[in-house]
């Protein structure tokens, strides 16, 4: 796990605040899309399949900081779309950064060598770039040839000038265990702070529907994986409990509230993959879910789902309240026979 010290001290701080508060539903990362505009058109992504009238629509900086002001949550992701699209978006990320939000800017590194000198090197800004597998399976995943080496520029020339750097891995069926190993080799070298892994949502407004893993082939494909992984030094930008679940060590339930989304349509209910509707304010976001009503055994559209954007919350609030648990895990590994 490789999470700065000023973050992890922030976050548990933060849990712990809303725990002795009582408060049940209380945001982590607030998941702000500015824009869907992309210059890719992967296969497994649902978002870029709207009508011209939203793929040309943006967030602008007031709003962008007034949907980070009215959550409250301590990390802003930011997605898209491709962010670096967005002409305003060095603004809207260093007034996120005067706010002391710790932002990760997600991209797929083909804008990065034009737009790096907009940017300035922060404890609180992290540059998180997409790859979904090596050179030929990451190329095919997003159709077009050539990304991934474009992103390996990119996450050296960021290096070099000292911005903080993670990667972004969605695996989806048909994934060997033993690439994926590789990929993580590979990313490792190159000198990245850390890692986050996914597995494949089902977004129900992408073209492509073959290609999502479902959960009992999820925690085989993560078994194996870290079972090659045993010995090797890889770091995740993860709890370690996150990890454990997707080996399908840990029985936990989502927590959909954990990283609410705020796009060019409102406040998404009730997650970042479903789309059951859209709300103004996140007051009535929180307010007015039904948040009975999704999850693993409630909802079928859930039933594979094992993506960070819903468990990651419950896994880092259990190591918040068990402590000891997530350092026995980090000691002895995670469990893959």
């Amino acid at each position: 796990m490789s999470i700065p010290a000023i973050q992890m001290a922030r976050i548990g701080k933060y849990i712990i605040t809303q725990t002795l508060k009582r408060n049940k539903h209380y945001p982590l990362v607030l998941m702000l899309e500015p824009l869907f505009q992309c210059n890719l058109r992967c296969k497994g992504c649902g978002k870029i399949n709207q009508p011209p009238e939203i793929m040309n629509k943006r967030l602008s900086v007031e709003e962008c900081i007034s949907a980070a002001e009215e959550c409250g949550a301590p990390i802003v992701s930011i997605p898209g779309g491709e962010p670096l699209l967005h002409p305003e978006i060095p603004t809207i990320v260093k007034e996120l950064i005067k706010r002391k939000k710790f932002v990760y800017l997600c991209t797929n590194g083909l804008l990065v060598p034009s737009r790096i000198h907009e940017f300035e090197p922060s404890p609180y800004l992290t540059f998180n770039l997409h790859f979904d597998g090596l050179e030929a399976r990451h190329d095919e995943l997003v159709c077009k040839e050539g990304v991934f080496k474009n992103a390996v520029k990119s996450i050296k020339m960021l290096i070099e000038k000292g911005f903080r750097v993670n990667t972004n891995s969605t695996f989806f069926a048909g994934q060997d265990p033993v690439e994926a190993a590789k990929l993580f080799d590979f990313l490792n070298s190159l000198g990245v702070e850390g890692m986050t892994v996914s597995p494949g949502y089902s977004y129900e407004a992408a073209a492509d529907q073959d290609n999502f893993l479902a959960r009992e082939n999820t925690e085989k494909l993560f078994k194996e994986i870290f079972k090659i992984g045993k010995e090797r030094k890889w770091d995740f930008n993860h709890s370690v409990l996150y990890l454990d679940f997707l080996a399908g060590n840990q029985n936990y339930k989502c927590s959909p509230w954990g990283n609410p989304t705020r796009s060019v349509h409102g406040w998404q209910t009730p997650c970042y993959l479903l789309e059951d509707g859209f709300v103004s304010s996140y007051k009535e976001l929180m307010e007015k879910t039904q948040w009975e009503k999704y999850g693993g055994g409630v909802d079928p559209r859930c039933a594979n789902c094992m993506v960070h954007c819903g468990y990651e919350p419950t896994a880092v609030a259990d190591t918040v309240k068990h402590p000891l648990k997530a350092l026995m895990l980090t000691l002895k590994g995670i469990k893959t026979d």
